[in-house]
């Protein structure tokens, strides 16, 4: 048997982030519809230990039949050693076999799929008039949204801000040769998103940075930094006035801090959830309603993203002659 190993670099030049948005389209569309199996992540949190591992298992059926594997693992002191905090890798196996067909870089993956769940997101529900965008954040995810936001919506002018001023500016220089808008940092979150159509938390925080007086009426929020229960970028009153939509209902009322934080605080129930964005896209469920209506999409990656990213990076690899091939 043999094994396709795919790095970073070759995940990348196999993914560009418009063609990801139709990956991520048809995959959510075959969620919706019920063609997907995905259980709810599995988080291994050992006592004492510098980081966690977490596994994502999924199976899609149909026409792109397979399973997939998302297994990494999250330490937090990596960056100050100049490494990943996320390190893993995403597997393919075969629907008929079971044997595994391709390895790649998960890192890379996580970054493209989930910039571009967010694409889809803003294209259904962001006004088609949004030129202004908020970047909250300079991370990865903050890149690959820059990106994603640029190839929906035309642009006009970024704002970024970041805890650290210097990251801001430095996101700015690197950035600037990347999008036609002009990308300005700024000093703070208030300033960043104040008066922008479109925004995008992708942080760190445990707590909220998002306040519902700094959104305009009609703007589109991609709330992408927290994944755990127990933190959150947007505040209690943004999620109450927003219209809120989800990768998936499942993952959002066990996994999501912003969600279950405001459920906490009488806020919201579980009923403000108004749709799945696979729903919207199937046209199950309506998108945006109104011109001032604030919409907000709430992303916390599913395992199913994974799969089908893997599922397209390994037909195109072997289309393309990229990766290496293994005796396994």
């Amino acid at each position: 048997m043999s094994v396709l190993i795919l790095t970073r670099e070759e995940v990348e030049q196999l993914l560009p982030i418009d063609e990801c948005m139709s990956v991520m389209r048809d995959a959510l569309m075959a969620l919706a519809r019920g063609q997907v199996h995905q259980p709810l992540r599995t988080v291994i949190r050992p006592p004492d230990a510098a980081g966690v591992m977490v596994l994502m298992p999924s199976y899609r059926l149909g026409e792109r039949a397979g399973y997939g594997l998302k297994a990494f693992c999250v330490f937090p002191g990596n960056p100050r050693g100049g490494k990943d905090a996320h390190q893993g890798a995403v597997m393919l196996f075969s629907a008929e076999t079971g044997e595994l067909l391709t390895l790649m870089n998960a890192s890379a993956i996580t970054a493209i799929r989930t910039a571009a769940v967010s694409g889809v997101a803003s294209q259904l529900l962001s006004r088609d008039d949004s030129v202004e965008l908020a970047i909250v954040g300079t991370g990865v995810q903050a890149r690959t949204h820059l990106a994603a936001m640029a190839a929906v919506r035309p642009i006009r002018r970024v704002r970024v801000a970041s805890r650290n001023f210097d990251h801001a500016r430095a996101f700015a220089d690197e950035m600037g040769f990347h999008v036609l808008a002009p990308i300005d940092p700024v000093g703070s979150v208030e300033e960043a998103v104040t008066g922008a159509d479109i925004i995008v938390t992708a942080t760190t925080a445990a707590e909220p940075i998002l306040r519902i007086e700094w959104i305009k009426p009609g703007a589109h929020i991609n709330a992408v930094g927290s994944s755990i229960p127990a933190a959150r970028e947007i505040d209690a009153a943004a999620m109450a006035a927003a219209s809120l939509f989800v990768d998936r209902r499942e993952s959002a009322l066990n996994e999501s801090g912003d969600v279950l934080l405001a459920m906490r605080e009488g806020a919201i129930g579980p009923d403000h959830i108004k749709a799945e964005i696979g729903e919207v896209l199937v046209g199950a469920k309506p998108g945006r309603t109104s011109d001032d209506e604030i919409t907000l999409f709430k992303s916390l990656g599913l395992a199913v993203e994974d799969l089908a990213s893997a599922e397209y990076v390994y037909r195109k690899a072997q289309q393309a002659g990229v990766g290496t091939w293994v005796e396994f």
